[in-house]
């Protein structure tokens, strides 16, 4: 396959939708297994998960918007768009249960008022634990990492369908593409984060550093292998 102008341009957008999606993790409230017990504040679930999950959503909704039209801004709008609909769902459904299963205030132990609406936390942490429920800074930090990771899966998926024209097989190196950035990003956050309020946020350098190595290789063998094929 020839190194033309297009071809470059192509593994620079699945560079740069790797990377949204291993950074765009780091904005997302990620509680685990504590925020499951409401000891910690977040989803609860993991990292790759969530990261997959805007992910794949972004795919979906940019391979939709792809039946309907060639233009490049609607298709990554709605990769980011469909994208933070998820996550904001996911985000609110979990909040009702917080709120009306378990009965525990939203509430951070990472800062003493919310950087969006200035309420007091500490009064309303629970003893023991780190937090509870999805605050109003997380769940704004969670909205905008959720799109950036659906801009990136749509970004990813969007050169590929290019090169080869086949849905199926650009969706399989879409998901292997951000699936292994979504990976980079778990093991840099290790464990919980609430978004970029997080101390563990000023750590995202070094996954944009690693998720930069991958997503290039990635883009590199994904290019090479899809448009041969």
């Amino acid at each position: 396959m020839n190194f033309d102008i297009n071809t470059i341009v192509y593994i620079l957008e699945i560079l740069v939708g790797g990377l949204l999606v291993g950074i765009g993790v780091h904005f997302v409230p990620v509680g685990g297994a504590p925020a499951a017990m409401a000891q910690a504040t977040g989803i609860g679930t993991g990292t790759v998960q969530l990261a997959a999950g805007s992910g794949l959503t972004g795919l979906l909704a940019a391979g939709f918007m792809m039946s309907v039209t060639d233009n490049l801004w609607l298709i990554l709008a709605s990769g980011a768009v469909g994208a933070g609909i998820m996550m904001g769902s996911t985000m609110l459904t979990g909040s009702w249960i917080y709120a009306y299963a378990v009965g525990a205030p939203f509430a951070s132990a990472k800062v003493n008022y919310d950087p969006i609406t200035g309420f007091s936390q500490p009064p309303y942490v629970a003893p023991g634990t780190v937090g509870q429920g999805i605050p109003t800074i997380c769940f704004v930090s969670g909205l905008i990492g959720g799109m950036m990771g659906g801009l990136g899966g749509a970004m990813i998926y969007y050169p590929l369908y290019l090169i080869n024209g086949n849905a199926a097989l650009s969706a399989m190196f879409a998901i292997g593409i951000f699936l292994v950035n979504a990976v980079i990003a778990s093991w840099n956050i290790q464990g919980t984060i609430e978004g970029f309020h997080d101390p563990k946020f000023k750590k995202w350098p070094f996954a944009f550093r690693a998720c930069a190595i991958a997503s290039i290789l990635l883009a590199l063998a994904a290019v090479l292998i899809t448009g041969g094929a």
